[in-house]
């Protein structure tokens, strides 16, 4: 007679972890690298929230459950906040209730230490999708569906082919025009570095200020960002390679709300699309943005497309 077993995590259990991963999540492999690195080094991973279905040695379910145990920044902590990042079962194994016993268990792993909300899957800073893509996987949205989640909002990512790219003469004439209103856009130095990281994290998002830091640590250089600056007063940056080390990732990219308007935004998206192709990069993506929102619109004028839809989703703790 077969057991079926639930466990936290264990050394070892990464090898299949990993393959069961690959078969079930087809459209959003890993690599054992990777796995290590956003979950395993993730100063917030703790094993009891990764939870495991085991049948005769072999896993047959992983579900993962996490709660932020080192602030963002700050001391905040998100106490009430819990996500759920990934979860995925052998499909000879569907239907048989394993999805509904690890989330009752990441659940209740995430109530323990009193998270009120739980999410799929927007957690920073080592989300693997912002959300669920329901197109390329409808199985798993309408069990989330089933479980009680609820679509908070959509995000989309975006890809451009650098194949084909050139600077637009209407947007090196308003660069030009910036310039002689004493805007300034550079690649950023060494004693940009400060005032960035503080710029991204106060202005726009914890997460861009320790991506750019991280990043900094890693293999992202001074090279892939640009600053923009009035009067010598850093008002926005752009950048590629920022997360993971992969080139073609571009940002994080924000200018200061003081300065909409201007075409700033513009600006540093072309001048940084024109860094990606020279440095030999045949395309451009990331993976969140509101797609009606100002920023969306703007990259479908510099030739992105939508290449993924993808529900953030929550659902209270009881």
């Amino acid at each position: 007679m077969t057991t079926l077993t639930y466990r936290s995590y264990r050394p070892g259990d990464e090898e299949g972890i990993t393959t069961l991963w690959n078969a079930c999540v087809p459209g959003d492999p890993i690599t054992r690298l990777r796995f290590r690195n956003l979950v395993l080094l993730d100063p917030n991973f703790d094993p009891q929230g990764l939870r495991v279905a085991e049948l005769e040695h072999r896993i047959v379910g992983v579900l993962y459950a996490v709660r932020r145990r080192l602030p963002m920044i700050g001391t905040e902590l998100e106490p009430d906040r819990g996500w759920i990042t990934f979860f995925y079962t052998d499909p000879s194994m569907r239907r048989q209730g394993v999805g509904a016993r690890l989330l009752q268990e990441g659940e209740d792993f995430l109530r323990c230490h009193g998270r009120r909300t739980v999410f799929f899957s927007s957690y920073a800073p080592n989300y693997m999708v912002p959300g669920i893509d329901g197109e390329r996987y409808p199985e798993g949205l309408g069990w989330l569906q089933a479980s009680g989640f609820t679509r908070n909002y959509t995000a989309v990512a975006m890809d451009r082919s650098l194949v084909d790219f050139h600077m637009p003469l209407e947007v090196a004439e308003l660069k030009q025009q910036r310039e002689q209103e004493g805007f300034t856009f550079q690649l950023a130095q060494d004693g940009d570095l400060v005032e960035l990281i503080d710029f991204a994290t106060d202005v726009f998002n914890p997460d861009w200020g320790r991506a750019i830091r991280e990043g900094l640590l890693q293999q992202l250089r001074t090279d892939q960002i640009l600053i923009a600056r009035e009067q010598g007063k850093l008002v926005g940056f752009c950048l590629h390679g920022g997360y993971e080390g992969v080139a073609e990732r571009f940002g994080p990219f924000g200018v200061d709300p003081s300065m909409q308007g201007k075409g700033l935004g513009k600006i540093l998206l072309y001048d940084c699309l024109a860094l990606m192709r020279a440095q030999g990069l045949h395309g451009a993506w990331f993976l969140w943005t509101g797609e009606q929102s100002p920023a969306g619109h703007l990259y479908r004028k510099a030739g992105f497309h939508v290449t993924r839809r993808l529900d953030i989703m929550s659902k209270p703790l009881q």
